[in-house]
């Protein structure tokens, strides 16, 4: 693809007999937003250390903004910011200090790193009164704020964020996430998100990939991935009566005739039905004119918990198949 920006081509790393990935390929193209996301011990820091040069693969290429990461792994880091999921700064120098002197040792003449490094802070949300803070001060989210400003200093054209929100409060997780999809947005930058916080991924990702035992099992957006796995059941829709139906219920085999229609299940004043299309206003329709008073109608959709409980259940049941 012409705007790919991230291409792994049969990636694979080996530790003995043990395949922390295997045969990974995947692009992700510029200005996108990637989860990849898996449990702990799936392979997803390994694979990010590959793709940063930082270690070898056992076979397979990883390319990141047209270099080979294995062969070139400085260009690479001129062209990437990473930041990892336990982060580390001097705590004696405040936090200005510490991103200036960063900038620095990213070759940021001293004529201007301050001032960029300014800029940066207050890009992640952190005040003018934080820039004079040590570092020791800062809670987790501020940490992370500042993190994000390291690697945004040198005006990357990928970040790479693993497990970015672990030991943050719900709404500096919120806030952390927005402010990620807003610079993606505004910049263009290319993220590459590692986590195996669902909601979170959900909540920013344009696409995901879901990585177990070192595999990628499966990768595409919400809406792909959920229409393939739910084919048979994507839609299902729930309603609701005011009065309770007793079962057997007279009207479920005229229900069952309706195009679409799979299967339903009453529970009181609620029916559960499954459909291979959007049926919802020949339901109600059906309801209405037997004189039921419809209360509520939800159409389900699958979301990241369904569809990756589904492939690591699925993915586990296989392995424990003799």
């Amino acid at each position: 693809m012409d705007n790919a920006i991230i291409e792994l081509r049969g990636l694979t790393k080996c530790y003995g007999s043990l395949k922390a990935v295997d045969d990974l390929t995947l692009t992700i193209n510029k200005g996108e937003i990637f989860g990849l996301l898996g449990p702990n011990g799936a392979g997803k820091t390994t694979t990010i250390l590959m793709m940063l040069g930082l270690s070898e693969p056992t076979a397979g290429t990883a390319r990141v903004c047209g270099y080979n990461a294995t062969n070139t792994p400085i260009a690479v880091k001129r062209k990437v910011g990473y930041m990892p999921d336990s982060l580390g700064f001097y705590d004696n120098m405040t936090a200005l200090e510490n991103l200036v002197y960063i900038g620095e040792l990213n070759g940021i003449p001293r004529s201007e790193v301050r001032e960029r490094a300014v800029e940066m802070m207050d890009m992640v949300g952190l005040r003018n009164e934080d820039l004079h803070k040590k570092t020791s001060a800062y809670s987790r989210g501020m940490k992370q704020r500042l993190g994000l400003a390291d690697v945004l200093i040198k005006q990357p054209d990928v970040i790479i964020l693993d497990e970015p929100t672990l030991g943050i409060d719900p709404s500096g997780v919120r806030d952390f996430l927005g402010l990620i999809r807003q610079l993606s947005r505004q910049k263009g930058i290319t993220v590459l998100l590692s986590s195996h916080h669902l909601h979170q991924v959900q909540q920013v990702c344009d696409r995901v990939g879901i990585f177990v035992k070192g595999k990628l099992l499966v990768e595409g957006s919400l809406d792909t991935l959920s229409k393939n796995l739910f084919t048979e059941r994507y839609y299902e829709v729930q309603v609701t009566v005011r009065q309770a139906i007793t079962t057997p219920w007279k009207h479920e085999p005229d229900l069952l005739q309706l195009p679409a229609v799979q299967k339903l299940a009453v529970d009181g004043p609620t029916i559960d039905i499954t459909c291979t299309r959007d049926t919802t206003p020949d339901i109600v329709r059906f309801f209405v004119e037997r004189g039921y008073d419809v209360t509520g109608v939800h159409r389900k959709e699958y979301g990241l918990d369904e569809i990756y409980q589904t492939y690591f259940e699925n993915n586990l049941t296989e392995a424990a198949t003799p």
